[in-house]
């Protein structure tokens, strides 16, 4: 199986609905602490707009509703492995992808057969205190070696610049959320990711849609407010 190489994480449908029409064509939802009716609504536009797309929506933790309401992604941290229903999902063709911080983790992932696993924080990440160092670009090598054909995400403190390092370390997708959520201007950022990422369409999309600033070209994307 193939990852598109760009994997963009946002938190409702409508950064899903902005960032889809610039080429994306994986993106994860990752919803924290909302009510069961708020996360069935999100999930269900979500979904929506990236079958409308073409694209692969993968929810975030909730794998009841991505079951209920039929989506074909999940994504389980370690903690959800506990209560997760594997062969349901399994049995509902749902793919799965697994967080990895360790040696230990790798090896409980890889025993509930993947379909990737992903490894941070590669970096230094803005998102949230994490309790492992960075993982650094060696350990992108360490896993692939050992992952023997299952996809590998690499999160954590990524930006447009580092993925050459990245994908040259093993990783098939790169994950990303701060680079683009808080960027002044996330549209243009996100498609210099797919552009650096050399994803299919991406530089049709930038080019379709260019403007001249001071002799630089630039993206003009959509431009809907998050909520």
């Amino acid at each position: 199986m193939t990852l598109a190489r760009v994997y963009p994480i946002v938190e409702s449908a409508a950064w899903v609905a902005r960032l889809l029409p610039l080429g994306v064509q994986l993106i994860q939802l990752r919803i924290k602490q909302q009510s069961d009716a708020h996360l069935r609504r999100e999930i269900t536009a979500a979904r929506a707009l990236c079958a409308g797309a073409g694209a692969q929506l993968v929810v975030n933790d909730y794998w009841q509703l991505a079951l209920e309401l039929h989506c074909g992604w999940v994504h389980l941290g370690q903690g959800d492995l506990d209560g997760a229903d594997l062969p349901a999902l399994r049995g509902a063709q749902v793919r799965i992808g697994i967080s990895t911080h360790d040696t230990a983790e790798l090896t409980r992932a890889l025993a509930c057969s993947p379909d990737y696993v992903a490894l941070g924080p590669i970096y230094p990440t803005l998102l949230k205190q994490m309790p492992w160092a960075p993982q650094g670009l060696a350990r992108l090598t360490e896993w692939k070696q050992q992952l023997r054909g299952t996809p590998l995400v690499a999160i954590g403190g990524l930006t447009a610049e580092r993925l050459a390092g990245v994908f040259a370390a093993g990783a098939d997708s790169a994950a990303v959320v701060t680079d683009i959520v808080r960027h002044h201007e996330p549209e243009q950022r996100m498609c210099e990711w797919l552009i650096a990422a050399g994803e299919p369409g991406a530089v049709a999309t930038v080019t379709a849609g260019a403007v001249t600033d001071g002799g630089t070209t630039r993206a003009s994307a959509p431009r809907t407010s998050a909520r």
